[in-house]
C-alpha cells in the first residue's frame, strides 16, 4: 500500500504556511519515504459567523512542487472542476505531468463549500451534473487527445491536446466520492476512487463495501478501480497530546504512538486499500517526523518476513 501526505496550504487549524514552508515539508516527506504529497483545492473557507480563512491556490503550488521534488507522486485531493474550464484543466494536467516527469495523480471532485462558490461568482447549483459533463470532456482529452461534447453546462468542438505529455493515456484520474451518484461516476469513469475523512480503519469498511458494490452494478470488476482513502492522523510522543493537537470538530482520527499508527496502517492495507493519504492536524516539521517514524514501522511490518509491528 502506498502512503501519501496532505500538505498544509490553509490557515486552519494552526497558521498560514508560506510557500517556503510548504516546499520544505514536501521535500522532507520525499526524503522520509512517503510515496506522494497532496494538496486541497479551495478558494477560501467561510462560515456563517466568524472570519474567513485563507488558502493558497492549489495548482500553482503543485506546479512549483513538481520542480522542488524528484520522486513523490503529486496529487490533488480533489481539484474542483467547477473552478476551471474542463478542457483547459486537461491541458493544465498534461503540462504538469510533463513538468513532473509523469508523477501527477489528477484527483477531481464537484466541490462542496458553497460560500467559496458564491464569493468567486461560480455557479453552485447542479454541481454533479456539471461535474459529469466536465468528466466527459477531460477524460477523452487525456486518453485520446481529442474531445467533442455539447451539454447543458459545457461544450467543446474539436478540442485537441497537443502535445500529449509523457504518458499516452494521460495521468491517472481519481474521483472523490461519498454520495451514491458521485460514487457511480467514479465506478464508471475513474482510474482511482477516494473517500475522506476517516480515522480508525473500521470506519471505512462501509464505504469500501459500497464502492465495490457500485462497481458490480456498473458491470466493472472492482479490482480495476484503485482504492484510495483520506485519513486524519495524529502521532503522539508517548504523553497526552498538547495544545498543538488541534483537529476538525468531531473528527475521527487515527492517533496514538508511532507503533499504534503503524498498526492502523497495517489494518488499512489488509482492507485492500491501494493508497492511503494522511492528513496531519496541525502539520509542521516535528509532527511530520513523528508520522515518518510510524511509516517506517508500517513498512517494516509489511515485509513478508515480519509479523507484528515492533517499537
Amino acid at each position: 500500500m502506498k502512503v501519501g501526505l496532505v500538505l498544509p496550504l490553509a490557515e486552519y487549524p494552526w497558521r498560514q504556511p508560506s510557500y517556503g514552508e510548504i516546499r520544505a515539508l514536501a521535500q522532507q516527506a520525499e526524503d522520509s519515504g512517503f510515496d506522494s504529497v497532496w494538496v486541497f483545492d479551495h478558494l477560501l473557507f467561510r462560515e456563517a459567523e466568524g472570519p474567513s480563512e485563507g488558502i493558497w491556490e492549489s495548482w500553482t503550488v503543485l506546479s512549483a512542487l513538481a520542480e522542488a521534488t524528484d520522486r513523490v507522486e503529486l496529487g490533488t485531493l480533489v481539484l474542483c472542476t467547477a473552478f476551471r474550464n474542463p478542457a483547459v484543466l486537461a491541458k493544465m494536467a498534461v503540462t504538469l505531468d510533463e513538468v513532473s516527469r509523469g508523477r501527477l495523480v489528477l484527483g477531481l471532485g464537484s466541490g462542496w463549500h458553497a460560500p467559496e462558490f458564491e464569493a468567486f461568482g461560480i455557479p453552485f447549483e447542479h454541481r454533479v451534473d456539471r461535474f459529469e459533463e466536465a468528466l466527459r470532456i477531460i477524460l477523452p482529452l487525456l486518453r485520446t487527445g481529442r474531445a467533442d461534447f455539447s451539454g447543458r453546462h459545457h461544450r467543446v468542438r474539436g478540442a485537441e491536446l497537443r502535445p500529449r505529455g509523457p504518458r499516452p493515456g494521460g495521468p491517472p484520474v481519481l474521483v472523490g466520492a461519498r454520495g451514491p451518484r458521485m460514487t457511480e461516476l467514479a465506478a464508471r469513469y475513474a482510474d482511482l476512487w477516494n473517500a475522506c475523512w476517516f480515522g480508525s480503519p473500521s470506519g471505512a469498511v462501509e464505504a469500501l463495501t459500497r464502492v465495490r458494490q457500485t462497481c458490480l452494478r456498473a458491470q466493472r470488476d472492482p479490482a480495476t478501480l484503485g482504492i484510495t482513502l483520506g485519513v486524519n492522523v495524529r502521532v503522539d510522543e508517548g504523553s497526552p497530546p498538547g495544545p498543538d493537537a488541534a483537529a476538525p470538530p468531531d473528527a475521527d482520527i487515527l492517533s496514538g504512538s508511532p507503533k499504534d499508527v503503524a498498526q492502523g496502517l497495517v489494518t488499512y492495507a489488509s482492507l485492500g486499500v491501494d493508497h492511503l493519504v494522511l492528513n496531519l492536524n496541525p502539520h509542521h516539521r516535528d509532527a511530520q517526523r513523528r508520522l515518518a517514524a510510524a511509516l517506517r514501522l508500517y513498512r517494516a511490518a509489511s515485509r513478508p518476513t515480519t509479523g507484528a509491528v515492533n517499537a
